[in-house]
């Protein structure tokens, strides 16, 4: 089942805390700023790929994709 990227997403059973979060976002924004601007992209979508395939489901990374698009 796909889920509707029009409706507000429910956190997973095994999501990671607020305070988890933070740190990923702090982890992130370090290896973007080790990445540099010229590889910034490179980098996001390597790890967007690596993420992807750790996930496992084809149809969940494209919600999450159309979900990271929403309000931009």
């Amino acid at each position: 089942m796909i889920a509707d990227p029009t409706q507000p997403m429910t956190a997973p059973p095994n999501a990671l805390t607020i305070d988890s979060l933070e740190t990923v976002y702090d982890a992130l924004a370090s290896a973007i700023d080790q990445a540099g601007a010229d590889k910034a992209q490179l980098f996001l979508v390597k790890l967007a790929l690596l993420q992807a395939n750790a996930l496992g489901d084809a149809a969940l990374v494209q919600t999450q994709i159309d979900a990271a698009l929403k309000d931009l």
